[in-house]
């Protein structure tokens, strides 16, 4: 669990490209509690605008945060239904 956004789970989608990060990050999504937060780690540069795009059409989703690091993407999605 990270301390920074008190993540309830960590989805590593690290080399995985358009659209695997968006796919995955709904599944996991899905099987978290209202109020968790996923953390998605990606190195795809896509994954922000993707994320963030689908995060804002999809009810009951929060994004949170996103950070880079120049090598890894970080997400963080709230499950808010």
């Amino acid at each position: 669990m990270s301390d920074e956004h008190d993540t309830a789970e960590t989805l590593d989608v690290k080399g995985e490209n358009c659209p695997m990060p968006v796919i995955e990050t709904k599944q996991a999504v899905d099987e978290l509690e209202s109020e968790e937060v996923l953390e998605v780690l990606a190195t795809d540069a896509g994954s922000t605008s993707d994320i963030k795009g689908w995060a804002g059409s999809t009810t009951g989703v929060e994004l949170v945060d996103q950070t880079d690091d120049g090598d890894v993407y970080k997400h963080y999605v709230r499950k808010t239904a």
